[in-house]
């Protein structure tokens, strides 16, 4: 079984007054294999982001189901929405979405702090993924205090602190110069092949280029999808070049 399945997803918004709609997504179905790398690419409006906010459950479909791991995000509650997501998702944002106010390892911590998990459980987590990401020797400081790579790398391990099932990445190299795109990037590709799911929406070529699989999504549908296979990320960065200008052009061959 799939780690998640979208199945036949539509969603439509209203304009104010219930005047006319916009129909944001048209019957996307897709899966995600557990330990896949799968990014979703398309112009501006295609409905990327709509679907990945209702992959994270922070948005939710007109018509159609989302299942992650043998649980149906459509049956979750309102009220348990939060707690399904902090349990099971790990989100990276293109804006960090860090507290300045908050240190980066309080930011970190912030996740477990509401599922309640103790200090030490909480530090033994953090003292790994520290490691792993470069960060042990910033966690004291404050997000104005450092990079925009690091603080992508803390939001990274605020994602991964969880034990997520999945981590859901919207354009993480968007607000990174190419140094820290570059390595952040490296950085998705590490924890991947360690095993960890990445569904990753992007502009960047060069970004989805790193993954092992990318759909493109046109007029709120899934265009066509390409499987890296045994290319290397310079070959996957031409096909994804090629595909994107014949989405360009209408998609006429």
């Amino acid at each position: 079984m799939s780690l998640l399945e979208a199945r036949n997803i539509r969603k439509v918004y209203k304009t104010r007054f219930g005047g006319a709609s916009v129909e944001a997504l048209k019957n996307v179905s897709f899966t995600v294999e557990k330990g896949e790398y799968v990014a979703i690419m398309g112009e501006s409006g295609s409905g990327k982001t709509t679907l990945l906010n209702i992959i994270a459950a922070l948005d939710k479909a007109t018509e159609g189901t989302v299942i992650l791991d043998g649980m149906d995000l459509t049956k979750v509650k309102d009220k348990d929405v939060a707690k399904f997501r902090r349990d099971n998702l790990g989100y990276v944002f293109q804006d960090f979405n860090l507290l300045d106010t908050f240190s980066l390892e309080d930011n970190i911590y912030l996740p477990l702090v509401l599922a309640g998990k103790k200090h030490a459980e909480m530090k033994q987590r953090l003292d790994g993924i520290a490691g792993t990401l470069g960060i042990a020797e910033l966690l004291k400081k404050y997000p104005y205090e450092v990079s925009g790579g690091q603080k992508q790398r803390a939001a990274v391990a605020r994602a991964l602190i969880t034990n997520p099932r999945m981590i859901l990445a919207d354009e993480p190299t968007g607000a990174l110069d190419s140094k820290s795109s570059d390595e952040l990037l490296a950085l998705f590709k590490k924890v991947n092949q360690m095993g960890q799911t990445v569904l990753m929406v992007t502009h960047s070529t060069k970004a989805a280029s790193n993954a092992s699989r990318v759909l493109f999504i046109k007029d709120g549908t899934i265009f066509h999808q390409i499987y890296k296979g045994q290319a290397t990320d310079q070959q996957m960065y031409q096909s994804i070049s090629d595909t994107l200008t014949l989405l360009a052009r209408g998609g006429d061959q």
